[in-house]
């Protein structure tokens, strides 16, 4: 059941209990439920940074004032974590995330599936916590979809994924094919540089749209 899974992540899904007659909704935080990019940009500042919004990647993105040249990768990885340990608990809440899963928790069980070092789950769960957003957190590493195969393992029920890496709906199209996949991308500058991802089945653009989405499925039982 573990295959591929990373070491620090089975004892947060050993510890989970799914219930396997109910729906359920998987969604990433960063970009998802939580302004991330907003956040950065501030960060950013205080280090004498910013993003250049030329593609939707950090590396190369992240240049300095100074000079106007990208910092390195490895930089990159530093500053991430830097990043995380400092705002994690504090990033503004998405508008209308902590409205849509409390209309959702009404009709399915709802996991949060952030690739957060797990370091820094705790910060992430005071974060979640602040934004009106008590759901169950498991702080990922690596590619999901081999962590939504054993949420949604013998799962009864229609299992929905959010996330705005293009990547990791193609990691869910791979290991676990039977979840809808939902495209979101909260920030509107950062949605407007990529298309939908191409193993989604959806691209969505607000909660609203993300919560009647879900709950149509649910009450019409289909795609």
């Amino acid at each position: 059941m573990f295959t591929g899974i990373h070491d620090d992540v089975r004892p947060q899904l050993e510890t989970l209990r799914i219930d396997k007659d109910r729906p359920l909704v998987i969604t990433d935080a960063d970009e998802v439920l939580f302004n991330f990019m907003v956040g950065l940009e501030e960060f950013l500042g205080t280090r004498e940074l910013y993003f250049d919004w030329s593609s939707f990647a950090l590396t190369g993105n992240i240049r300095r004032i100074t000079s106007r040249e990208p910092i390195e990768q490895q930089e990159v990885g530093g500053l991430l974590m830097d990043f995380f340990d400092q705002r994690c608990a504090d990033l503004p809440a998405v508008d209308g995330a902590a409205e849509g899963l409390a209309s959702l928790s009404g009709h399915a069980q709802i996991v949060v599936l952030s690739n957060v070092p797990p370091k820094y789950a705790e910060k992430r769960r005071a974060g979640l916590l602040s934004g009106g957003m008590d759901f169950p957190l498991i702080a990922n590493i690596g590619s999901k979809g081999e962590v939504v195969r054993f949420l949604t393992d013998g799962l009864e029920a229609p299992a929905f994924f959010i996330d705005d890496i293009p990547h990791n709906h193609s990691s869910v199209n791979k290991h676990a094919a039977h979840v809808q996949r939902l495209h979101y991308i909260a920030d509107a500058r950062l949605s407007k540089l990529l298309g939908p991802a191409e193993h989604s089945h959806t691209r969505l653009h607000s909660w609203p749209e993300i919560s009647d989405h879900i709950i149509r499925h649910i009450t019409t039982g289909g795609f």
